[in-house]
């Protein structure tokens, strides 16, 4: 084999590997020679890693597989015309159409004294022109979609090439992009990392892996060479750090296998797929769906809405993860036996509540006309006229159906789904220039709605760009600038060793200062920037801190207690040159100093640190130095010796061994510590910030900063911030303070009542840990004593704040300092990590609101005017005057241009001077409602005018009670032309929502808007002059469309008076949309509903309501073009793994995996706990790391 020759194990054998774990992992690596003869095999240096010779990367990926996945083919386009075909009313004009069009052909047998009539060679042209007009439609919508998956693949690929990890080639951590990551690569990983592949631990620092992407079991399992080495792809990184040897990527890994197998029995599914619509159907819309979940297979949990992973925006990392993000949902957002779906956006559960009242009003009304047209002909030919049945008569009725489905076209606003999803699209787009990378479309629009921003400081109201400007060491103060900081020299020996060792060895060893290529620049911190602020108050000493980790590299610790948000501290255990251990802490002050007993004084001398004199540091310096903003951290040690012990020193006995640290316990471990050093690290405020959060408050939005750092520290950002001011009576509480007001004293539970009294007043939380972060947003959401329910935005960059993200009703993940996890759990990324992205987000997010108002306000304008009209016509004169084909033009062609046109409205900065709507303010407000009946009334007058009087007032001939076959009038050409001249003038009205005079206001800024109405106008010309029978039009005379212009500009002139008069005169009576509905399942579009856990004792929600879905399934279009999206974050959707579940093949792999995953760690302990919202202690946070 090519693979034998030149690695000492096989691709087959590596696979073979990684599926074992635990014990039996241990065994079959010791088989092999343990982890370091794998890597021999693979020539893999330990130390150096891969040489990263352009020639072995490319030889390992033939060998052993490229880490990439290919991603499941994209939909064709004529799929995407199949899926628009299945709309209900598209369907029931195309039936009508050809019925129309077979009867156009067929020849009744006449009487004999019947007069032979004239043969109607154009009988044919309006059913023709429907299913043209239908054709039409159907490619346009198909063609949208697919431009947009399009776009959104393409932002895939982008983001795939931005995605790297830290590998170590040529003796050097580099970032390697995750699809060139090969087997025999060495990576580092650290808490928060989501694995790109499988591979075999080398070196673990209290590893813990979140493996339930893979196995369902929640629990975090403990990783090292001893226990189990095994990591897969798609897990999380929980705690701890290491370096792992790659053995299995892409489709060879553990869930490139499950994946890869999922998509090779695609076919099997597809089969499965149409024989469980087939028996839907027989069952009907209302029956009972059982559909195979796979909640019985314990690898993959699938969210219904979403599928699989929500993972990493990258086709190299297939893995399933529970709901939003990558950490299990916290108890308190578990799904109930009922129902299992996501709540919806503000505005999508404002436009389901809308068009469902639509829907039910465009049923009856074009029911109503079809009995009215059938009865009122029935009884004049058959009654009164006594006329004989004949099968030509059909020709009349299949004429009512065809004007009863018209009124229902116009009724189902179709051009609302697609406003919808354009404006989401292009915000979406253009946020990205903005620093805001969104990653559920609906966040765009919620953020809209925002009224409370909870913000982290390090990084978001920061520039996370931290430098040492202030010391403690030795007794002596140094302060108040970097440059007065001492130099190594002006240090006794061994405070310096101490002070730059236990920076640089103590820290990640990925952290690094680069220097500038220019001589003025600024260096270049990688990694955790508190340590990179450390490390370079080592390099201001004057000390070389690579070369201090070159002496003691990272193979040689002892143990690592790394970072969480529980410890606020970190420790690591080295061992002494002349015998013994030393263990370095470093951390927040107060967590520190609480566990040290002695203090290196004046000299370096070595002093009883007693409470009185940490009360007095406190005091005199940590206090000022927070003051003053600046995060402190104290550093500390303690040495474990063989030999006589100092008073600060451990003794132990060498005879028995080394100090078991494992047994002794964290706690015993770091106690009596000596604290050497307390730094202050300067994180300034960013320029912009304070500005942008005036700009919020004036837009009616609370900022309030949640933050681990001290709370003095919190108070002065804030304050810097403008966050807080002075004598505002606002609270600033730290995470215990809070805890204790918002708790029951007897249970120790969160109360409503208590958190109501604490969340509006408090503007800043400190020392807070993520479960404080999550109880306040939860807290927030759930309290009713606002007027409406707040809608909560909440930034977070650490693994353990994800339950807060997902809580949230927008979550923003930090870009550059977020953990994966943390992203996962996002509903936006912000790729600069800046509080001013927050505020941009917020004005697009409004844009989107007023984008879709607006094409509201102009469509339904539509939608009255024609469905009166053409009610109003059947019932008057037996016939519409707005013709099929005509309203498909109005409301499936034009408002299909005039949503790009209103949908593409940059946002101003006027958006931010107004408050926010709210979750349960109107989609239509008082002023839309006035702005439409007005506009309303004023073209019923007009049509109605034309209608009965037009062959008086313009001296043509009179259009009512035409033939069926007659040819098209100039009088109903007129109708037509006039309305549609009226409803373009008006799509310049529905500009502006807010009652505004000057319609034209802007009017050029926006070039896609004008050319749109330009072309739109030419159409009309075009449609009018040479439409013909298609159409049901005539060419106009001068005269003709000069009247029918006026009528338009004259709605420019009726909107002034319009607003004039007074909104108050409304009230709350014309709002619309203001209560969202109950929940509907996101199946709407023809998906399988999901089996409903307790259906015995509980009607599944969508039983009875098969009217509602049939009548909107326009706009829930939009959930499908929405989750076109999920090509940008899944590899496969949900329906597809539920299908997959069925399939044997796949069943078998995936439980053989689940009896591997469902053997307990015998190494793991016990009392480990998910990390959910009411367990924090295991995760990380790096607002404070350190």
């Amino acid at each position: 084999m090519a693979a034998g020759s030149r690695y000492g194990v096989t691709l087959k054998q590596l696979r073979e590997l990684m599926e074992n774990k635990e014990l039996e992992g241990v065994q079959k690596v010791q088989d092999f020679g343990g982890v370091h003869e794998i890597a021999r095999k693979l020539n893999t240096s330990e130390a150096a890693g891969l040489s990263g010779e352009k020639s072995d990367l490319e030889h390992r990926q033939d060998v052993f597989g490229s880490n990439t996945i290919p991603p499941k083919p994209p939909k064709t386009f004529l799929q995407l015309v199949w899926e628009a075909l299945q709309d209900v009313t598209l369907i029931i004009l195309q039936v009508a159409a050809v019925v129309s069009l077979a009867l156009s052909f067929y020849k009744p047998p006449k009487g004999g004294g019947d007069i032979e009539e004239e043969e109607h060679s154009t009988d044919w042209i309006e059913g023709l022109a429907i299913l043209l007009a239908v054709v039409i439609v159907v490619l346009v919508t198909a063609f949208n979609d697919w431009s947009k998956e399009k776009q959104f693949r393409g932002l895939q690929d982008r983001i795939e090439g931005e995605q790297t990890f830290s590998v170590i080639r040529s003796n050097t951590m580099t970032q390697v992009q995750v699809g060139e990551i090969v087997v025999g690569d060495i990576i580092s990983v650290k808490y928060g990392d989501l694995l790109p592949a499988d591979g075999l631990v080398m070196q673990s620092n209290d590893l813990k892996v979140d493996e339930s992407s893979l196995t369902g079991e929640s629990d975090q399992v403990k990783k090292g060479v001893a226990c189990d080495p095994m990591v897969l792809s798609g897990t999380h990184i929980m705690e701890g750090s290491g370096k792992v040897l790659v053995t299995a990527v892409g489709v060879n890994s553990q869930a490139g296998i499950i994946f890869t197998l999922l998509g090779a029995a695609a076919e099997e599914i597809d089969e499965v797929e149409k024989k469980k619509k087939k028996e839907k159907k027989k069952k009907g819309a209302g029956g009972a769906i059982n559909d195979l979940a796979l909640t019985d297979i314990p690898q993959i949990r699938v969210d219904v809405e979403e599928g699989v992973g929500n993972a990493h925006p990258n086709h190299t990392l297939p893995n399933s993860t529970p709901g939003k993000g990558g950490v299990p949902d916290s108890p308190e957002r578990e799904i109930g036996g009922e129902c299992g779906d996501e709540e919806k956006s503000v505005l999508q559960a404002k436009l389901t509540n809308l068009a469902i009242q639509i829907g039910y009003g465009g049923m009856a009304v074009s029911l109503i006309t079809v009995i009215i047209l059938s009865i009122r002909f029935s009884v004049d030919e058959f009654y009164y006229n006594g006329s004989d049945w004949n099968l030509y008569y059909i020709n009349y009725y299949v004429k009512f159906v065809i004007i009863g489905v018209t009124v229902l076209v116009v009724a189902v606003p179709e051009g609302l789904p697609l406003a919808v999803t354009l404006s989401l699209a292009y915000s979406v787009k253009k946020m990205m220039a903005d620093n805001n990378l969104v990653r559920h479309l609906d966040a765009c629009e919620t953020m809209g709605n925002a009224t409370t921003i909870c913000s982290d400081k390090t990084g978001t109201l920061t520039t996370n760009r931290m430098t040492v400007v202030q010391a403690y060491v030795c007794s002596h103060h140094y302060q108040p600038n970097r440059q007065d900081l001492p130099k190594i020299r002006d240090l006794p020996q061994h405070v310096g060793v101490l002070i730059t060792q236990g920076i640089a060895v103590n820290s990640s060893y990925s952290s690094d200062v680069k220097s500038s290529a220019e001589p003025s620049g600024l260096p270049t911190q990688i990694g955790n920037k508190t340590e990179c602020a450390m490390l370079g108050f080592v390099i201001d000493l004057g000390v070389d801190y690579r070369q201090l980790r070159k002496d003691m590299p990272d193979t040689r610790f002892k143990k690592v207690y790394t970072f969480n948000s529980a410890r606020k501290s970190m420790s690591t255990i080295i061992p002494l040159d002349n015998g013994g251990f030393r263990v370095y802490t470093k951390g927040a002050s107060e967590i520190v100093m609480k566990k040290c007993s002695f203090l290196v004084g004046e000299g370096g001398k070595i002093e009883a640190f007693t409470t009185a004199h940490q009360d007095r540091l406190v005091s005199t310096v940590i206090e000022p130095m927070a003051k003053d903003g600046l995060r402190t951290i104290s550093i500390a040690y303690r040495d474990f010796v063989p030999g006589k012990a100092d008073k600060n020193q451990v003794h132990y006995d060498s005879s028995t061994g080394d100090p078991n640290f494992e047994n002794m316990g964290e706690d015993n471990v770091i106690a009596n510590m000596t604290c050497f050093c307390v730094v202050g690290i300067e994180d300034p405020v960013r320029d912009e910030v304070p500005e942008a959060i005036k700009q919020c408050q004036r837009a009616g939005i609370t900022v309030r900063m949640v933050t681990g750092d001290n709370i003095n520290t919190a108070r002065a950002i804030a304050t810097k911030c403008g966050i807080i001011k002075p004598g505002d009576n606002y609270l600033v509480l730290d995470g215990k303070e809070f805890n204790k007001r918002v708790r029951d004293p007897h249970t120790n539970e969160i109360r409503q009542d208590l958190l109501d009294k604490v969340w509006p007043r408090l503007r800043v939380l400190a020392r807070s840990q993520p479960i404080d972060k999550y109880t306040l947003v939860k807290g927030i959401i759930d309290s009713n004593i606002s007027a409406g329910r707040e809608v909560v935005a909440v930034t977070g960059d650490g693994t353990n704040d994800a339950p807060a993200l997902k809580k949230a009703d927008v979550g923003f993940a930090m870009g550059i300092a977020g953990t994966d996890v943390a992203k996962e759990a996002s509903d936006i990324i912000l790729t600069d990590d800046n509080f001013t992205s927050i505020v941009k987000a917020v004005m697009w997010g409004r844009n989107v609101y007023d984008s879709i108002a607006k094409f509201l306000q102009f469509q339904l304008t539509v939608n009255i005017v024609a469905v009166i009209v053409a009610f109003i016509g059947a019932c008057a004169i037996q016939d519409s005057p707005l013709k099929a084909v005509q309203m498909l033009w109005v409301n499936l062609i034009m408002d299909t241009l005039a949503s790009l046109a209103l949908a593409t409205e940059l946002p101003t900065p006027d958006l931010l001077l107004r408050k926010p709507y709210g979750r349960t303010s109107p989609l239509i407000s008082p002023t839309m409602a006035k702005n439409i009946l007005g506009q309303g009334l004023y073209q019923l007058v007009v049509v109605f005018g034309i209608m009965f009087f037009g062959e008086k007032m313009f001296d043509i001939d009179n259009g009512r009670g035409a033939g069926l076959r007659e040819p098209p009038s100039v009088h109903f050409t007129m109708i037509f032309n006039a309305f549609v001249m009226m409803t373009l003038f008006n799509e310049i009205n529905a500009r502006k929502i807010h009652g505004q005079r000057n319609v034209f206001l802007g009017f050029f800024s926006n070039p896609i808007y004008y050319v749109i109405w330009i072309a739109t106008f030419i159409s009309q010309i075009v449609i009018i002059e040479f439409g013909g029978i298609a159409f049901s039009t005539t060419s106009l005379n001068v005269e003709q469309w000069t009247w029918c212009i006026l009528f338009g500009v004259g709605v420019l002139l009726w909107q002034q008076v319009v607003t004039t008069f007074p909104t108050s005169f409304f009230g709350r009576k014309m709002e619309v949309g203001a209560n969202p509905p109950e929940p509907l399942s996101p199946n709407l579009d023809g998906d399988s509903v999901p089996s409903y856990p307790h259906s015995r004792s509980h009607q599944n929600p969508i039983v009875n309501r098969s009217g509602q879905i049939l009548w909107i399934r326009g706009l829930t279009r939009l959930q499908t073009q929405i989750r076109v999206v999920n090509a940008f974050r899944h590899g496969v959707d949900g329906t597809q793994l539920q299908q997959a579940a069925s399939n044997q093949n796949v069943q078998r792999v995936l439980q053989r995996q689940a009896s591997l995953n469902k053997r307990m760690s015998n190494c793991s302990s016990i009392s480990e706990e998910p990390v959910t919202a009411n367990n924090s202690k295991s995760a990380s946070h790096t607002e404070t790391a350190v």
